[in-house]
């Protein structure tokens, strides 16, 4: 099971999920529309590692973070 978990405004709970990569995690995501803006602007972690790939094989016990993109001063 891999846990996706979503963070700052995005308004999303967490969830526990059977997938073996980001490519079938996009897919799933893009498919719920108040997501599709964050897929274009957030980047994404696994296991605390921020990565550019969507084939990044996933294995069970692995956490995805949604890290959107935040301001402050």
């Amino acid at each position: 099971m891999i846990r996706v978990e979503f963070l700052g405004p995005i308004q999303k709970n967490a969830l526990e999920i059977e997938i073996t990569n980001l490519k079938e995690l996009a897919k799933i995501l893009q498919e719920t529309p108040e997501m599709t803006e964050w897929l274009e602007n957030s980047a994404v972690a696994v296991n605390d590692t921020i990565v550019t790939s969507l084939d990044i094989e996933l294995k069970d016990g692995d956490k995805i973070s949604m890290l959107p993109p935040v301001c402050g001063g």
